[in-house]
């Protein structure tokens, strides 16, 4: 056993020292142990042990068991680092037979460590580490795998993905994650045993899909699981996009045109929401494609609204979040929007604002930078599309109005006892010039005192302070848009 000291935090410590004053083993486990090999900040924490589950419980104040695994959840209720509320603390175990290639037919506690590090699925993953003696149990020699950059299974390939089918998922998750390789007998029995997937709950894919996705090799992790087999059973749409030549404007095919508008999310660090929009946003290209005599082209006329339909059913079909679904496909939906600012006027820019809303609009923008680079265009902001940005930003900005005041007309004739008509209006413009002047004094107690000095004043008093603030209205409306326009470099 070797010897090695990593940065353990207190709360994974405090749980594995109460284990083993108890009188039993506590090791660190699986995919933290692979982090802390690597460097690298686990993203969660398991420990493994011969305490059964009803003994894990009554050792800690705040535990939940809530399957036939032996997993229990000890909860830390005083951190604010998410990956230290709840560690798993499992029961060394044995398994039976997988005849539905999802979940072993049996569960048996062991006492033995060794045991349970043999039912594990690959090398890099079968290491278990004790803390507190700083001893590391590498049966399977998963750490020269680290070194190598490879990962394999613990054992034959097919007999631990008959298991298990989603570990041949996991295996490309991990490969995009850490930028590992796939060595080649278990990348043979991956194309082997692929359909096996098709056992796999759609919950399941759909979690290990989102690692690829916003793990920051998400193009080459899709790459090598179109390679082996897997992506059919992931979103199959994708595939059609291979060889499907597009129109002069583009350099690539559909599928690498797709994948080329994700590596850009994905290098800008964009969201998941905005990565799975750029990698659907021209899926339904395929059964969208005719040529033109009269272009001597190809076209792709309404690929945008029939895309947004199908990344809808993909999504519903990876059992998405609702929400979330409604925010992909409406991204899908719009990307096409015109964005030339020399044929269009900010109602054209609002309509487009109201079709995805103020919430997703700049996501949109974003959307369209990167499909301009997977397009293979060098620039992601050139001077028409920052124009454009300018204007949409423009339609977005507030107006200057007496809206803007921390009071209204309705409080304006309660507090001066004054009935409906125009010096209400002359009364707010009024108020509105101050409030231009010096916007500190937008408070209601201020706006109040204000009133009632107003109040006084005749109509046509009123009426020329109104227009001054009218004035001061526009100016600063101007100003506002200005500024803005600097923003972008834009005239």
């Amino acid at each position: 056993m070797k010897q090695t000291q990593f940065d353990i935090p207190k709360e994974v410590l405090a749980i594995s020292d109460t284990i083993q004053k108890k009188g039993f083993e506590a090791y660190l486990v699986g995919g933290c142990v692979r982090d802390l090999l690597l460097n690298k900040k686990p993203k969660d924490w398991d420990i493994a042990t011969n305490a059964k589950p009803e003994e894990v419980q009554a050792f800690f104040p705040h535990t939940f068991y809530e399957n036939d695994f032996g997993t229990v959840g000890v909860v830390n209720e005083k951190t604010e680092d998410e990956t230290l509320k709840t560690i798993e603390v499992t029961t060394y175990r044995l398994e039976g037979g997988y005849s539905d290639s999802r979940r072993p037919d049996s569960v048996s506690f062991s006492k033995n460590i060794d045991e349970d590090l043999k039912r594990r699925d690959f090398t890099i993953n079968a290491i278990a580490y004790d803390p507190h003696k700083g001893q590391v149990i590498d049966l399977y020699k998963g750490q020269d795998d680290l070194s190598e950059g490879v990962i394999r299974t613990v054992g034959d390939a097919h007999d631990r993905f008959s298991e298990d089918a989603l570990r041949m998922l996991r295996a490309i998750r991990i490969a995009a994650e850490i930028g590992f390789t796939i060595d080649q007998k278990t990348e043979k029995a991956i194309q082997e045993n692929s359909s096996l997937l098709k056992k796999i709950s759609k919950e399941r894919i759909r979690d290990e899909f989102v690692r690829i996705i916003t793990s920051g090799r998400a193009t080459e992790g899709l790459l090598l699981a179109k390679k082996l087999g897997i992506l059919s059973y992931i979103t199959p749409e994708l595939e059609r996009g291979v060889g499907i030549e597009q129109n002069q404007a583009h350099k690539y095919d559909v599928f690498e045109h797709n994948l080329r508008t994700l590596g850009h999310a994905v290098n800008k660090g964009f969201s998941l929401d905005l990565r799975l929009a750029s990698l659907f946003h021209d899926i339904s290209k395929p059964e969208t494609r005719r040529w033109s005599k009269e272009k001597n082209d190809w076209t792709f006329y309404g690929h945008d609204v029939v895309g947004g339909r199908l990344s809808r059913k993909i999504l519903e079909d990876l059992k998405f979040p609702k929400k979330q679904i409604e925010k992909i496909s409406k991204l899908v939906r719009w990307h096409m929007f015109f964005s030339d600012p020399e044929k269009i006027t900010l109602s054209a820019v609002r309509r487009i604002i109201v079709n995805v809303g103020k919430d997703d609009i700049w996501d949109l923008m974003n959307l369209r930078i990167c499909d301009r680079i997977g397009t293979g265009r060098p620039k992601e902001n050139p001077y028409r599309f920052r124009k454009y940005k300018a204007m949409v930003e423009e339609a977005m900005h507030d107006p200057v109005s007496v809206g803007m005041l921390e009071i209204d007309g309705e409080e304006i004739k309660k507090i001066l006892g004054i009935e409906p008509g125009p010096k209400i209006g002359y009364i707010l413009h009024a108020l509105l010039e101050e409030v231009l002047e010096d916007p500190s004094k937008n408070t209601r107690e201020n706006l109040e005192k204000m009133a009632k000095k107003l109040n006084i004043l005749t109509i046509e008093d009123l009426k020329k302070i109104g227009e001054k603030a009218k004035e001061i209205k526009e100016k600063v409306e101007k100003g506002e848009v200005q500024k803005i326009r600097k923003k972008y470099f834009v005239e």
